[in-house]
């Protein structure tokens, strides 16, 4: 699946107000994050490394200690184990994350619930 239309992939609710498509290859994961204004992804870490970019909106985004508030445009690396947390604010916001290697975990839920084309 090399060239992916971002409407073609059915979004996932993992949290209250975020949805995620999650498409991937064999070292890097692509997802592409919708979030209602006020919604949250809450502090976590993962062995993942991770970088991203705010597509639209504003995020307060932590990453270890450090908290900003991102405008579009902006972009980040968050080393492997390192805590962060991101909510949206005053509107919603569209995030592209890139995750290496592929995070199992998103995987899992992309293959169950999204269609391959072969049913």
């Amino acid at each position: 699946m090399p060239f992916i239309d971002v409407a073609d992939v059915q979004p996932l609710e993992v949290l209250p107000g975020c949805r995620m498509r999650t498409p991937y290859g064999e070292n890097l994961m692509l997802s592409y994050l919708e979030m209602d204004e006020g919604a949250e992804v809450p502090l976590h870490h993962h062995p993942h490394e991770q970088g991203g970019m705010l597509l639209k909106g504003r995020l307060e985004l932590t990453i270890g200690d450090e908290v900003r508030v991102c405008e579009a445009g902006a972009m980040f690396i968050i080393p492997p184990h390192t805590p962060h947390r991101a909510v949206a604010v005053d509107g919603p916001a569209v995030v592209l994350d890139v995750f290496s290697p592929v995070r199992e975990d998103y995987a899992e839920l992309y293959n169950k619930y999204i269609p391959t084309g072969d049913e």
